[in-house]
């Protein structure tokens, strides 16, 4: 029996537009309205008590009610509460955390650009590298290769950039000029018989045979995650980067590296690309950045861009491009004290600490019945459902088993996000590793659940 809204809820529904939710159910089950979090804790307006395994949305890896974050925030506010970087201006935390990113990055870069947010960043990315390749006179180098199933963000170019159907259906996307090259999961993607060095260079073929058809000089960058978060933790096979590099070097193709999720500690390193292979020209940050106390995001940019990019300030009179809140004095402030707390902690050390636990955890949800694999990268994890573990067949997206599995869980004290039909880990990295193992015990009583309302629906043979 569906119960009553509460007056908070209606309020909620009759203001608010929510993202990524089914907005014709809302009005029947209203949304869950948060109201403090402490540790790896959220707490509810109806003083229900959740372990935050998301991090909310990758984001808050220090959890909520850090001290350390709020007096930083409130000194900065109390100091210069807002200020931007047009027109030649700057400020002192702007410049602080520059510094820091610039020392912490998997490759050498020159400058950082600040934007509010990882989509931004994202968009960003590509207005650089068309405005590169104008600069150096390749006015058709302008298409740009992402992959099935990646997620970059979603404004326009970000979620044409993005590679999962419900991004482009009916939003008129992606744009002309963006390709997606294919996904490299291995479970899902390999062929019959195939190991994964054979996949990946099949996969390193099919991008080759897309450049031939497109011509190399015509594309001015390939995007990508070191591990693609919201298209369903999806870790690439081992040597998989390393493949694919030379191929985009040979024709002058511009990798971008994506860090918006795996950054700052995420998979036991300060960058995903460290752990995996890959060496980036530029980078774009956000979430962990601020541990999501703050909005913000930021683009990495190597000297040999930051020279075209002068090149044509000079051409025109100006860089054209910038954000009223790029680089706000808030966020970046809160951006240094993060990465001040995070090598205070040796956050790497820990996550690599806690992943062996993680990966025993993940391991022994391997072999329930509704699971057919499991997946990580560090301290961030996905359990793929299926409905026959044997064949690798999937549930009819429609049957919302993913979704469902979200629903017991929260039932259960835990909130995790389904994509598609994996469920999705990336607890706060402060979690402990008593913490870690009850947000696991939650997880397998959902599991329990979804198992038995699949078999009460007959799911798996419709």
């Amino acid at each position: 029996m569906t119960q009553p809204l509460s007056n908070l809820q209606a309020r909620d529904l009759d203001a608010v537009l929510h993202p990524y939710s089914p907005l014709h159910k809302l009005r029947e089950t209203g949304p869950t309205i948060m109201a403090s979090g402490k540790g790896v804790f959220i707490y509810d307006t109806q003083g229900n008590e959740f372990i935050e395994g998301m991090s909310g949305l990758w984001c808050a890896g220090l959890g909520f009610g850090n001290e350390e974050m709020i007096e930083a925030a409130e000194k900065q506010l109390r100091t210069l509460p807002y200020y931007h970087q047009f027109g030649g201006r700057g400020t002192e935390p702007a410049i602080e955390l520059a510094e820091k990113l610039k020392e912490l990055a998997p490759t050498p870069q020159s400058k950082v650009f600040y934007t509010s947010s990882g989509s931004e960043a994202n968009d960003t990315q590509i207005r650089l590298a068309w405005y590169y390749n104008n600069a150096l006179g390749r006015p058709k180098k302008k298409k740009i290769i992402s992959r099935v199933k990646a997620y970059h963000g979603v404004t326009l170019m970000a979620a044409s950039l993005t590679g999962l159907p419900v991004n482009h259906m009916d939003f008129d996307l992606p744009f002309d000029g963006i390709l997606h090259t294919e996904c490299p999961h291995h479970y899902r993607f390999g062929l019959d018989g195939e190991n994964e060095a054979e996949f990946v260079a099949r996969l390193v073929a099919s991008l080759e045979a897309m450049i031939e058809r497109e011509g190399g000089d015509t594309i001015a960058a390939m995007i990508a995650e070191p591990v693609m978060g919201a298209g369903g933790v999806l870790v690439p096979p081992s040597g998989y980067f390393e493949a694919i590099q030379p191929v985009l070097k040979e024709h002058d193709i511009l990798l971008i590296d994506d860090e918006v999720i795996n950054g700052f500690g995420r998979t036991g390193e300060w960058f995903g690309a460290t752990s995996h292979g890959m060496k980036p020209d530029m980078i774009s940050a956000a979430k962990q950045l601020t541990a999501a106390y703050a909005p913000l995001g930021a683009v990495m940019i190597p000297d040999f861009m930051m020279a075209a990019l002068e090149q044509q300030s000079e051409k025109i009179g100006t860089f054209g491009h910038g954000y009223t809140y790029g680089g706000h004095p808030l966020g970046c402030a809160l951006g240094v004290k993060a990465i001040e707390i995070y090598q205070r902690m040796d956050i790497c050390a820990k996550v690599r600490a806690i992943t062996p636990l993680f990966e025993a955890r993940l391991a022994k949800i391997a072999d329930h019945p509704l699971v057919g694999e499991v997946r990580n990268s560090g301290l961030m994890g996905g359990v793929e459902l299926v409905a026959d573990k044997s064949t690798k067949r999937s549930f009819n997206p429609k049957q919302g088993v993913g979704p469902q599995c979200a629903v017991f869980c929260q039932d259960h004290g835990a909130i995790l996000r389904a994509i598609g039909d994996t469920i999705a880990l990336c607890p706060p990295m402060i979690i402990s590793e008593a913490e870690l193992n009850e947000l696991f015990d939650r997880l397998e009583r959902a599991l329990d659940d979804a198992e038995a309302w699949v078999r009460k629906e007959n799911l798996r043979s419709a």
